[in-house]
Parts: structure tokens; C-alpha cells; sequence
């Protein structure tokens, strides 16, 4: 039914309406907090509502009962949440006792005794923390370089981390720029710049863990990178020109050995062919030497047994040799009439040689009867004998 409804007068009891004086009203705040206030009272028996002085808070004695209570129940709950403590999985919990260490807390919710007896330190054991730090120092050839590096290590024992060393983080960047510095000191400027970046990181890391473990500090490093090697900015110039320099004499042997890995293999190929042609000739050489003297040595042989017949034979052989290599022409000097020609040689070959001579002009008989009495030779020993 709504507030405002007909027939509900304002001098009627059913008058609900919160927008008008009349009905309920809302609790004052003032009278709220005294009534908390009186109710406090009460509890530690400091008053009574009345305000009678002769009232049982002037006794003294139930209003000190009540703060002992009050007091205990706080200190109670102060111990208890304070003798509970929850570890996080990545953490470990340094539990000390009157200031002294007592034990390591693992993860999860573990008890110990309410402040001031024990506390607990919680110490982050999975994060990966960094040192990051700028220098310059001087290399093992006297140069100056600057140096930008960057360290990231772990903790590993909670207990030697908090009180082994008093400042452990403070201790470990001194540790490092020492570590740095010895590692450079004792190489040169060029190796660093150019070939020994990574072996200078190593190099140094092993040294810091070193150092670091003869602290006892419970600190392990995980890395340790060079972000930035570079000679100083006054001479920057300088270097680069030494380093372009020293790439161009690389390329340039690398250019000279791929040629000698070319040229070489093919001049090594030359040399055991030539050797090889040679080894032949040579063979065949004994080879035909041996043969002439086997033969010689059988053709004496045979001489000594038939003189006659093998010189016989000698002279045949070496006159058919002779007429195998020599131009044969075949003349009918029987006829009157124009000699023929047979070419026997071109015939035999099959074809014309273009660089012998031509054949000789046809003659008649008179022509060949002058040129015979012309070309006649005069008395020859035999014929004057």
C-alpha cells in the first residue's frame, strides 16, 4: 500500500510516511556513541548511567579487574598473530631468538614465539637480482676502456646472507668492479675489443664467485655479462680506423689464401701430370732400348748361323723401309706416244696432299729424246774399267 495513501490523515496513527516529522526516525549518531560509550564503562566498571558518586566505580577494584582483562585479551590476541607466520614458496623464514639465530623456516604456515622473544625475516630465495655498473679501467697494454657490465645472482643460504656479511649487496658490487678490474688488467685492449668479450665475462664471473665464496656470504652468481666495451670517446675515432684496418688485412689474407687454395691444387696437378708423361716416356724409352737390344742380340744370332741369308734379308728389310716412305711414280718408257702418269701414292692414300709437288708436263717423244741426251751422264768408273 503506498505511503501517501487517501484517507491516511496526518492526525492518524497509521501515518508511516519517513518524509514527514511524524512515525519512527532514525537513530541519532550522538546518542549511538554514548550508548557505546556507557556499555564500555560498564565492562571496565568505570560509571554507572546514573552518575552517582557513590555508585561501585568509586570502589576502585572492578574497574582494575576489568582492564587486566582488557589487557590480556589484547596481548592474547597480539601473540597469536604474531607467533603465526606463513612462508611463501618462494621464500625461507630466519627465525631469531632474542636476537640470536635459531633456526630457517621452510614454506608454509609455521609457529614460533610472539615478539619480542623470536622474529622472522622472510628472504626471497628464487629471485633473480641484479648489480649494474659503469667504469673505466686500465688493460694490460696501458690503455683505458670503458666498461658497462651487469652481474645477476641469487640467494642461497638465508642464514649467511643476513649475518655473515653486514652489507651484503654493498659487499658484492665492490667484490665485482674488483673482479672486473683484476680480469682487465691482465689482457690487452685489442684481445678485449675484439675476440675476448666472452672469455672476459667468464673470466670474471669465476673470480667474483670466488671472492664472494671466501665471504661466505651465501650468494651465488648466475651471470655476468659485458653490456658495453669501448675505448674512451676521445680516441674513439682512432680505434675505429684500427679496426677497419685489421679487417681489411683479414679480408685480404682471406682473399690471398682463397687463391692459394686455387691456384695451388691446380699447379700441384700440372707438376704429377708433366710427371707422369715423364715416367711414361722414360718407361717407353727402356722399354724400345730393351727391345733393339733383344733384337740386335737375335739378329746375331741368327747371323752367326746363315751370314749369306740374314744380310740378304737386312738389305730387303731396309729397302722396302726406304720405299714405304718415298713417292713412287710409275712411267711406261716403252711407248712413242705421251707418258702416263699413275700417282701410285695418292692412289694408295686415297686422297691429294696439298703440300707436295705437282705432277711433271706430259712430253712427246722428241721432247723426252732431248731431254734424255741432255741429262746423259759422261763415262762412269765402271764403264772406263
Amino acid at each position: 500500500m503506498p505511503w501517501n495513501e487517501p484517507g491516511r490523515g496526518s492526525g492518524g496513527g497509521n501515518d508511516q510516511d519517513p518524509w514527514k516529522g511524524g512515525g519512527q526516525q532514525p537513530p541519532d549518531l550522538d546518542e549511538v556513541f554514548a550508548n557505546v560509550q556507557k556499555r564500555l564503562k560498564k565492562m571496565i566498571g568505570g560509571g554507572n548511567d546514573g552518575g552517582d558518586p557513590s555508585g561501585p566505580s568509586n570502589s576502585g577494584g572492578p574497574g582494575f579487574g576489568g582492564i587486566a582483562v582488557l589487557v590480556v585479551v589484547l596481548a592474547a590476541i597480539w601473540g597469536v598473530w604474531n607467533a603465526i607466520h606463513v612462508i611463501d614458496e618462494s621464500e625461507r623464514g630466519v627465525v631469531l631468538r632474542l636476537g640470536e639465530y635459531s633456526r630457517t623456516l621452510m614454506p608454509g604456515l609455521n609457529l614460533t614465539f610472539p615478539a619480542p622473544i623470536e622474529t622472522v625475516q622472510k628472504v626471497n630465495v628464487t629471485q633473480v637480482r641484479s648489480i649494474e655498473n659503469r667504469s673505466r679501467m686500465l688493460t694490460g697494454d696501458e690503455n683505458l676502456i670503458d666498461l658497462g657490465y651487469a652481474v645477476q645472482y641469487r640467494v642461497v643460504d638465508p642464514e649467511k646472507f643476513l649475518f655473515n656479511v653486514q652489507e651484503p649487496e654493498r659487499s658484492l658490487a665492490e667484490a665485482t668492479d674488483s673482479a672486473i678490474r683484476e680480469t682487465v688488467g691482465t689482457n690487452n685492449m685489442d684481445f678485449i675489443l675484439e675476440i675476448g668479450r666472452g672469455l672476459i665475462a667468464t673470466s670474471a664471473g669465476e673470480l667474483l664467485q670466488e671472492i664472494i665464496d671466501r665471504y661466505d656470504s651465501g650468494i651465488q652468481v648466475e651471470s655476468f655479462n659485458l653490456q658495453e666495451v669501448r675505448p674512451p670517446g676521445q680516441v674513439q675515432s682512432a680505434f675505429d680506423d684500427v679496426v677497419r684496418a685489421r679487417e681489411d688485412q683479414i679480408r685480404f689474407a682471406n682473399e690471398a689464401q682463397a687463391y692459394a687454395n686455387q691456384v695451388v691444387p691446380e699447379a700441384r696437378g700440372r707438376a704429377a701430370r708433366i710427371f707422369e708423361e715423364a715416367e711414361g716416356y722414360r718407361a717407353s724409352l727402356i722399354a724400345k732400348a730393351d727391345g733393339e737390344s733383344d733384337r740386335f742380340v737375335s739378329l746375331y744370332t741368327e747371323y752367326a748361323r746363315a751370314p749369306e741369308v740374314t744380310r740378304q734379308r737386312l738389305y730387303l728389310e731396309s729397302f722396302q723401309e726406304l720405299y714405304q716412305s718415298v713417292p713412287k711414280v710409275l712411267l711406261d718408257t716403252g711407248s712413242s706416244d705421251n707418258i702416263l702418269y699413275l700417282p701410285l701414292d695418292r692412289l694408295a692414300n686415297g686422297a691429294a696432299s696439298a703440300n707436295r709437288l705437282p705432277p711433271p708436263p706430259l712430253m712427246d717423244a722428241r721432247e723426252r729424246s732431248q731431254n734424255s741426251a741432255a741429262n746423259r751422264p759422261g763415262r762412269t768408273g765402271r764403264e772406263g774399267r
